[in-house]
């Protein structure tokens, strides 16, 4: 029996690995409270989002979903790899050249739990990404709830004590407090925005390389089940002696280069998009394209809110009231007085009605 060549020598690194260097081990593979049994599942997604912000509740929820996914991956590989050591046990006692496939198939299975084991690596890359999302919300949401207390405050003030002082200075506590969220609010866009892009990525990476090595492996495990003679004999009569060990062998070995020098640039698989598919990506950049050559500067439209006792309702600031030219402001000086606060303070135009002309 020739059960002494094995995909698991230690080798270099592969071409994947040089281009993309493998992340570190996953989180979820350390600091494991409950072991490596599925107790933990269960808890993780009753309790994921009961507890922290409310805004960052439903993020909380697929972040702890995801560790579930990865640790039900782990259990995958794992197991894959035990079973990839049976088959190879129960070769031993059956034909030469059944024996020597299903070692060598042992082989190529155990290599694919090896792969599930990095691809739960990559695959937390992703989590990891996702979950600095989670936690920009986190952060947000002490602002929101301020300009929510802040505006509730203000509207009760308003129903039980109209003419109380304490409004002017809650609703100048509002302004700060809006602003603050403005700013919060627009890191909140651009990072999800970009954190999005990048979790997929990672993820959407990782499946392409996991699936394209897992179908090579595939592959050159149907190269191998040629070797085995399934011509059917009647009692009695004996096979061929078998020759396959150094062809085995050699598959393995096509295997393993295939493996090692697989990289993203030659896979095989490609994903082509449709003209009409093409046309409306290419629109939609495009659009957003003119949108920043365009785009209208705001930066100048709010005062400055060094000047906080300044702060004064909208209803007493000068261009609170519009001014109608044409024909339509013509008409309304006719019917009554049109009285607009000056900057200084001082009152324009007519007090009082126009006196009938007599007949």
């Amino acid at each position: 029996m020739h059960r002494t060549y094995s995909m698991r020598q230690s080798r270099a690194p592969t071409a994947s690995q040089l281009e993309n260097p493998p992340p570190p081990p996953s989180t979820t593979k350390t600091g494991r409270i409950f072991g490596r049994s599925n107790f933990g599942h269960a808890f993780r997604k009753q309790t994921a989002g009961a507890f922290g912000p409310d805004l960052a509740k439903k993020l909380s929820q697929l972040v702890k979903m995801e560790k579930n996914v990865m640790r039900s991956m782990e259990l995958v590989g794992r197991e894959r790899m035990e079973v990839a050591q049976q088959l190879s046990l129960w070769g031993e006692g059956c034909d030469d050249d059944v024996s020597d496939v299903t070692d060598k198939l042992g082989v190529l299975i155990y290599e694919i739990g090896e792969l599930e084991d990095q691809f739960v690596d990559r695959y937390d890359q992703y989590r990891l990404t996702i979950k600095s999302i989670r936690n920009i919300e986190a952060s947000v949401q002490p602002s929101r709830d301020r300009k929510q207390k802040i505006t509730d405050e203000i509207a009760k003030l308003k129903y039980k004590d109209p003419n109380s002082p304490r409004i002017t200075v809650l609703e100048q506590e509002l302004v700060r407090a809006e602003a603050e969220s403005l700013v919060a609010e627009a890191q909140l866009s651009n990072i999800t925005r970009e954190k999005v892009k990048a979790a997929f990525n990672y993820q959407f990476d990782a499946l392409r390389e996991h699936c394209e090595k897992i179908a090579i492996i595939a592959g050159y495990g149907k190269h191998l089940l040629d070797l085995i003679d399934d011509t059917p004999v009647t009692p009695g009569e004996t096979r061929q002696p078998y020759d396959g060990y150094e062809a085995s062998k050699a598959i393995i070995q096509d295997c393993e280069d295939a493996l090692t020098n697989w990289v993203t640039s030659r896979a095989a698989v490609r994903s082509n998009l449709s003209t009409r598919s093409r046309t409306l990506s290419q629109r939609r950049r495009n659009n957003l394209a003119k949108s920043r050559e365009d785009g209208v500067d705001f930066s100048g439209q709010d005062r400055s809110l060094k000047d906080r006792d300044s702060w004064v309702p909208a209803d007493q600031h000068a261009s609170y009231h519009t001014e109608v030219d044409g024909e339509e402001g013509a008409e309304d000086e006719d019917v009554g007085s049109i009285v607009h606060s000056g900057a200084n303070g001082e009152q324009r135009g007519r007090g009082t009605e126009r006196e009938p002309v007599a007949a």
